[in-house]
């Protein structure tokens, strides 16, 4: 799903400058919750000394705004979250205005949390490199982790990203995408159950009138999704944690539920749906011919699903 803008011009897209780093620090955490020294480095200043990242990040320590915990597992590496002192400061950055906030209490609750977050993080920095290649638009703030759409009956859908993303060519093509990252820590029919659920979200229409219960048809005023997005973001599933082998059958298993589910299968007639491995973005970019199309056929990039 996209949006057409006219451009004349495809500059290289570089982290913005005119903020301080310890205010773009906080923003990043505040926004991704939790990020290694080498992630916040790569994410907001690439080309520069490590220094330039950990010496804001201890002053801000010293301050009580930020502290981390040890992954004992990657070398010692330090993972960063914002402190309760922190997380009252950050709650009116304009960036943040809106964003629920989660508290970290404690190092030792911060690594309970470390795996998934950072994994998160990871495949958000694929899609962010690849953009400084390509000369596109996808920065630090354009990806959202955790977010949260109601459907019908009081459940809700709960997104591990929201990606907004522009191509910068002949025209400014704007796309969008929820993303689901998988560590393969979940059965995978689990895993494909999230197509059907992401199934009701586009069709899920709120009953007028303020009643609870809820029509699962596009009818009315339109599905609730149109409150956010003027088309239905993609939906992309990156996974990892298993072998080759593991991780093909998954995506296996998702392509099955589109053919099984009819609701799914009437969503993926309109809606773009694909899975890759998180290794592959790495290697050959987020935006290489890594993709499966749920529906089916050959890989290719996730802007061609």
């Amino acid at each position: 799903m996209t949006t057409h803008v006219r451009s004349t011009t495809s500059p290289k897209i570089q982290p913005a400058l005119a903020e301080p780093l310890s205010h773009q620090l906080l923003t990043a955490l505040g926004q991704h919750r939790m990020a290694t020294t080498t992630q916040l480095h790569d994410l907001l200043r690439p080309a520069a000394a490590r220094q330039t990242i950990s010496a804001p990040l201890n002053r801000l320590r010293r301050q009580g705004l930020v502290d981390f915990t040890v992954l004992a597992r990657a070398g010692r590496t330090r993972a960063w979250f914002l402190t309760g002192e922190g997380t009252r400061l950050t709650r009116d950055f304009p960036p943040l205005r809106g964003r629920p906030p989660y508290p970290v209490s404690s190092a030792t609750a911060a690594s309970l949390k470390t795996p998934h977050t950072l994994t998160v993080l990871r495949t958000h920095l694929a899609f962010v490199t690849d953009a400084r290649k390509r000369g596109d638009e996808h920065g630090y703030l354009d990806w959202t982790p955790e977010v949260s759409h109601p459907l019908a009956d009081g459940e809700r859908i709960i997104a591990d990203a929201v990606l907004h993303y522009t191509r910068v060519e002949e025209e400014r093509t704007k796309l969008r995408a929820f993303v689901e990252v998988d560590r393969a820590t979940m059965g995978s029919e689990r895993l494909a159950t999230k197509l059907i659920e992401y199934a009701r979200l586009w069709t899920y229409v709120p009953q007028p009138g303020g009643r609870h219960r809820a029509r699962q048809q596009p009818v009315g005023t339109g599905p609730i999704w149109l409150r956010w997005y003027p088309v239905f973001p993609r939906v992309l599933f990156v996974l990892t944690g298993a072998s080759r082998k593991v991780l093909n059958h998954r995506i296996s298993d998702l392509q099955a539920m589109v053919e099984q589910h009819p609701l799914v299968a009437a969503m993926a007639r309109q809606v773009p749906l694909g899975a890759a491995v998180l290794e592959d973005l790495e290697v050959h970019g987020a935006s290489g011919d890594v993709w499966a199309p749920l529906r089916g056929g050959s890989s290719r990039s996730w802007t061609q699903l």
